[in-house]
């Protein structure tokens, strides 16, 4: 199965928005998500969203892989079997 891949580039925005962002695009792709035919690679330099982003995609059911990318992070979201 191929997997597409969205990136969701909010660098610079800061808490709550981070998250309501990411939430917005989850919502509107989670039957994608969560049939492992997408991912969602969100691309952030707030700390804090390090630990919303991730809880809250675990919340909904789906796997979240945080990296460390110079300086940003990356979050990597996905059905929770599929490799990230």
């Amino acid at each position: 199965m191929t997997t597409k891949t969205i990136e969701l580039d909010i660098r610079g925005q800061v808490c709550p928005s981070c998250l309501l962002l990411t939430l917005r695009e989850i919502n509107t792709h989670h039957a994608d998500l969560s049939a492992g035919r997408l991912s969602l690679v969100v691309l952030t330099d707030s700390r804090d969203a390090t630990g919303t982003i991730p809880a809250a995609a675990k919340n909904m059911g789906l796997a979240a892989q945080l990296d460390k990318v110079e300086e940003y992070y990356r979050v990597i979201i996905a059905r929770p079997e599929e490799r990230l």
